[in-house]
């Protein structure tokens, strides 16, 4: 998709904003953390009616000695994984506190999967089908989803003792607030004996600071906050200031807001202008989300298998294509037939974009990166086709490839521009908090190329964050479709 950032606005617009831009962060995102529990149980689950399913099928091997089964095994089946499905969770077998105390573990599925062949039993009884059913096999698929039922449960709960062992389950909390309800917050951390929590230091904007609190160090400002971000792991910020005034509160808050980080305000009672997405009891503390990581969970899950999937499969067909481009910008003008550029990525790291190139060759770019305009001189005849039909974009999916990028995503912008306007556009940098994508629903909305005024960018940033608040596996294949009917060609794109 066609998406070159403007050239930097005028400095008179600059004191719109207080955001400041960052270097890039580390997030929990690439750990366990307090997606644990949901990972761990998705996993359990999918095993469990795996087990179900290859214990039926080794069971009628065995007993027959072929795999050729008749459609009313397959039936019963595939109706047997679907009712485990259900009594495991009935029977309360992938509550996180219990995967840990394997004997519990183990009759809270023996529970279910008895309830599982009672129902198939009563089935089979009433619709007088039971005689269909060898007895034999019946008997060798209770035995064998049983051994596999326990030798699921050891292997996981093995594995939770190794993660737990490496910290990975632990969630790892940084707070800001070093007064006196910053004090309290660590010791109700402390004393909770449900959660596992790691406090990576205290940090407050505001007055003098301590050495330490309640034994925990003091590192600094939010400012440092955002630097250790960089290098250690955080799941999650708190926000110990319920005692501040409003001003402090949204000033520290607009500063947090690009983390990729779940960021919670600990209150009893508030009458702030804040984003609030949900309400949780942690460690025995009510907590206000006022920002959530995205894609966490699950959602990680799905999206990079998305990426790496549909990736690969676009890149192959395109690949005649991209050979095609590439013969062409070789014959039309002298220089690379990629175009390399650093621009950000997720967390604000910076990373290099592959294009096609379809400007002159220049051995030394311009380094304030002056946008493509229309009639440019600088674009080349096969670079003018190539940036209309966005086919300049197909390199990439190499990109996607490398886990730098994904198919749909806020388009990464180039480091001089995405720095520039961090300063003037509230809300700027949380763009960050996702990977950069190939085409994005601000582009099939028809926010594409030039944007010579602060306003342009800042509209294209809304639709940015919409997305990103809104995301969902049939919102990115609906951005994809729309983008393989409407947007490979655009009159902004130039």
């Amino acid at each position: 998709m066609r998406d070159d950032p403007a050239t930097p606005a005028p400095p008179a617009a600059a004191g719109r904003a207080r955001t400041r831009p960052m270097r890039g962060i580390r997030s929990g995102g690439g750990h366990l953390g307090r997606d644990s529990d949901t990972l761990v149980r998705g996993l359990l689950r999918g095993a469990d009616v795996l087990v179900v399913v290859l214990s039926a099928i080794a069971a009628y091997w065995l007993r027959h000695d072929t795999l050729d089964m008749p459609f009313y095994y397959q039936a019963a089946i595939v109706l047997g994984a679907v009712l485990t499905l259900n009594f495991t969770q009935l029977a309360g077998v992938y509550r996180f506190p219990v995967l840990e105390h394997v004997p519990t573990q183990i009759l809270y599925a023996l529970v279910a999967w008895a309830g599982v062949l009672t129902t198939l039993l009563i089935m089979a009884y009433f619709t007088r089908t039971s005689e269909w059913f060898s007895r034999a096999w019946v008997a060798l698929w209770l035995g064998l989803a049983v051994a596999g039922f326990v030798a699921i449960r050891l292997a996981a709960l093995l594995q939770l003792w190794r993660l737990r062992l490496r910290g990975e389950l632990s969630t790892h909390i940084a707070i800001v607030g070093a007064r006196e309800l910053g004090r309290a917050v660590i010791r109700q951390l402390r004393a909770d004996r449900v959660e596992d929590v790691r406090i990576v230091g205290v940090f407050d904007d505001f007055g003098a600071l301590p050495s330490e609190l309640e034994g925990c160090p003091v590192r600094g400002t939010t400012d440092d906050l955002i630097e250790v971000a960089r290098h250690e792991r955080i799941d999650e910020v708190i926000l110990a200031m319920v005692d501040r005034s409003e001003a402090e509160i949204e000033k520290v808050v607009a500063k947090l807001r690009p983390l990729p980080l779940n960021t919670k305000l600990c209150a009893h009672s508030l009458r702030l202008n804040l984003p609030v997405h949900g309400f949780t009891s942690f460690a025995g503390l009510p907590l206000l989300h006022v920002f959530e990581r995205p894609l966490s969970g699950w959602g990680g899950v799905w999206k990079t298998l998305e990426d790496r999937i549909l990736g690969a499969i676009i890149l192959i067909l395109m690949l005649p294509l991209m050979c095609v481009c590439a013969l062409m910008i070789k014959l039309d003008s002298p220089g690379p037939v990629l175009f390399r550029q650093k621009r950000y990525g997720f967390a604000n790291n910076e990373i290099t974009v592959f294009k096609f190139r379809t400007m002159a060759h220049e051995p030394a770019p311009d380094p304030s990166v002056p946008q493509a305009r229309r009639n440019d001189p600088r674009i080349t005849r096969i670079g003018a086709f190539l940036r209309k039909s966005s086919l300049d974009e197909l390199p990439q999916l190499f990109n996607v490839l490398r886990g730098e990028m994904s198919l749909v995503g806020p388009r990464p912008h180039a480091v001089a521009h995405n720095e520039h306007y961090a300063k003037v556009i509230d809300g700027y940098l949380g763009r960050h908090r996702v990977k950069p994508g190939i085409t994005g629903w601000a582009q099939v909305n028809g926010l594409r190329g030039e944007t010579e005024t602060p306003e342009k960018m800042r509209m294209r940033v809304q639709y940015d964050l919409f997305y990103i608040d809104n995301w969902s596996l049939l919102f990115d294949l609906k951005i994809l479709v729309m983008t393989s009917l409407l947007g490979f060609v655009h009159r902004n794109a130039y």
